[in-house]
C-alpha cells in the first residue's frame, strides 16, 4: 500500500503527526477493522466448544433472564 503521507514536523524539526488523504485514511481503517474481525473469529474458533443450541432454547432462556 503506497501512501501519500505528509510529515508534520514541530518548530525544532521532530515528527509530531502525519497528514493523509481522507481516503488513504478510510483505507487504513477498512483494513484495521479486517484484521480485527480476523483475529475475533480466530478467537472464536479456539474458544469453540462445539456445543449448539437451536434458536428457539436460545430465545427461551434469554427471557427467562430477562424476567
Amino acid at each position: 500500500m503506497v501512501l501519500n503521507k505528509q510529515i508534520l514536523k514541530d518548530n525544532k524539526g521532530n515528527d509530531i503527526g502525519v497528514f493523509l488523504p481522507m481516503d488513504e485514511y478510510e483505507r487504513i481503517m477498512e483494513v484495521l477493522e479486517d484484521i480485527e474481525d480476523i483475529k475475533l473469529y480466530d478467537k472464536a474458533k479456539e474458544e469453540d466448544d462445539g456445543i449448539r443450541i437451536s434458536l428457539e432454547d436460545y430465545l427461551h432462556d434469554r427471557n427467562l433472564k430477562d424476567e
